[in-house]
């Protein structure tokens, strides 16, 4: 997710910080750059001092802040359910197992797209579910975001064990020449990495690589705030109970809602039992960002795709007759085809109401 960086979006990130989403986002389709582009020189209105920024921030999500002194430092900045974000995860790991004790140290800067990645609980169990066990912070009122220049979920400050950032990149792709900067500030430091192997990373599951050449669909939000392509005729009533129907067909990258719901700024929130949500999409990849309701207690929904169970398109988060559970809040993955692309429509049917959804993803 990037975006082209401007005194509105600024405002926008202030608001998020007040409990209401920022409009700042849209889908890394093209983020997957080459050549010596890939990695740029730190915006122009970035911090000079990046480190004294790191150093001021609270809160830390884990323990306290780790020493930077004398460190090559790797800044991510990130969002737990955001797709493009947790696809950057195997490289961050890596990285840190490879180089964490060859004087490289990554700090996450979390910063929430939604409003329940604000809560510092939610975080935490996120990066132990996801294997984040280098420091992390919480920034939710966007400083550290501000302060460096970001543009973007993933973002990433390469600074030289000097204090000075070398590098950075809003998105997705060229791992291969970010560990190369990596491996050129250690070396800088003085450190020795002979011994330190360059082999290839894997990445499973959702955190897999996107498909980018068979991509065709953009990231879709459900709140009303950022909806596009809705097409249930009047579009959505705000922030009161709704019956929709499902339209008789939907074009590509165009989505319907069947049953109450209750269509808020952020997401959709389910009013009664068995409502549903449809998209036509072209993807390997179809993800969708679900809130578990108030209550607590589980959901159970369905996935279908043309009508059919999923079998083996079936996603990491719902089984071959396309059964899942929403337990958490967090993205979810529902298909992952494995036959020729072409245009699709997944429904998503959910068994018992309180369930929100927040957004649709593709890869």
């Amino acid at each position: 997710m990037i975006t082209n960086r401007s005194t509105g979006f600024i405002a926008a990130a202030l608001l998020a910080a007040a409990g209401t989403t920022a409009a700042c986002c849209r889908e890394a389709v093209a983020t997957t750059l080459a050549g010596e582009d890939a990695i740029a020189s730190a915006p122009a209105d970035a911090t000079p001092r990046p480190l004294q920024v790191i150093r001021g921030a609270r809160p830390w999500l884990a323990g306290a802040a780790p020493s930077l002194r004398g460190k090559v430092v790797l800044v991510n900045f990130w969002t737990y359910s955001c797709i493009n974000s947790l696809r950057a995860l195997p490289y961050l790991r890596a990285w840190n197992e490879r180089y964490g004790d060859k004087g490289l140290q990554i700090v996450g800067v979390h910063a929430p797209e939604f409003a329940f990645e604000r809560d510092p609980a939610k975080v935490r169990t996120a990066m132990q579910d996801l294997g984040v066990e280098y420091p992390n912070l919480q920034d939710n009122d966007y400083a550290v975001w501000q302060a460096f220049g970001n543009e973007g979920w993933p973002g990433f400050y390469f600074i030289d064990a000097a204090g000075r950032v070398r590098g950075y990149r809003v998105g997705e792709g060229n791992y291969a020449e970010a560990e190369s900067l990596i491996r050129k500030l250690l070396a800088e430091a003085g450190h020795d990495l002979s011994a330190v192997s360059l082999a290839p990373m894997a990445s499973m599951g959702v955190e897999a690589q996107a498909d980018w050449s068979r991509l065709r669909s953009p990231e879709v939000y459900i709140g009303y705030a950022k909806a596009q392509g809705f097409a249930a005729l009047g579009g959505p009533i705000r922030d009161d109970p709704r019956v929709y129907e499902p339209v008789s067909s939907l074009s590509l990258n165009h989505w319907d809602l069947a049953g109450s719901w209750t269509v808020k700024r952020e997401f959709a929130r389910l009013d009664k039992a068995d409502g549903a949500l449809r998209f036509r999409f072209h993807a390997r990849d179809a993800h969708a960002v679900l809130g578990a309701p108030a209550d607590g207690q589980p959901v159970r929904f369905r996935v279908t795709i043309d009508g059919k169970a999923p079998g083996a398109d079936h996603g990491v988060d719902t089984d071959a007759e396309g059964w899942g559970v929403v337990r958490q809040d967090r993205l979810y993955q529902l298909v992952r085809q494995h036959g020729p692309i072409v245009d699709r429509t997944v429904r998503v049917e959910f068994a018992r109401p309180g369930v929100a959804a927040y957004s649709l993803t593709f890869g």
